[in-house]
């Protein structure tokens, strides 16, 4: 092999395990940043990161909401229709923020109730956001695996709070 050509050869291997490790640095930092959506059946099923910040769907339970006197900390229930997931949020709830809503909200686990560090509430009545739909959809099609009968609207099976 001619020394032109070794050159190339090696300026060209450089360049490749350049942009390698360009890419590898990127994807890793971009998976730090991630934050999945877990429905309540699926964080009740550990799926979702145990010490780790992660978004959460649903609907938010009628007659859940608690607003602690005298601060912003809010108490309330996130459901899916088949398990639920307790949450707190100390912050100012957006303005259709309400029970019986879609909501997604951002946070992590802390001793079986999620900690919410944001709280997105949807815009519209007939508005489902695409994610909470899928998670929704995903745990009615667990729950028909698992052989088990549709509780049907109106009643859900409860998740325990010592699971996480």
């Amino acid at each position: 092999m001619n020394p032109v050509r070794k050159r190339r050869l090696i300026i060209t291997l450089l360049i490749v395990a350049a942009v390698a490790v360009a890419a590898g640095i990127s994807v890793f930092a971009l998976q730090q940043n991630m934050t999945y959506l877990y429905s309540p059946s699926e964080v009740d099923a550990g799926k979702a990161p145990a010490n780790a910040r992660f978004r959460l769907g649903g609907i938010v339970e009628e007659g859940s909401v608690r607003r602690v006197p005298d601060t912003l900390t809010t108490d309330f229930t996130v459901t899916d229709r088949f398990r639920d997931t307790k949450v707190q949020y100390t912050g100012i709830l957006p303005d259709l923020f309400r029970q019986g809503q879609s909501v997604v909200t951002t946070g992590s686990m802390h001793g079986g109730v999620f900690v919410a560090t944001q709280v997105l509430a949807k815009h519209h009545a007939t508005y489902m956001p695409p994610e909470v739909a899928r998670a929704i959809a995903k745990a009615k099609a667990m729950e028909s695996k698992d052989g088990t009968r549709d509780p049907g609207p109106g009643t859900r099976k409860s998740s325990t709070a010592g699971s996480q």
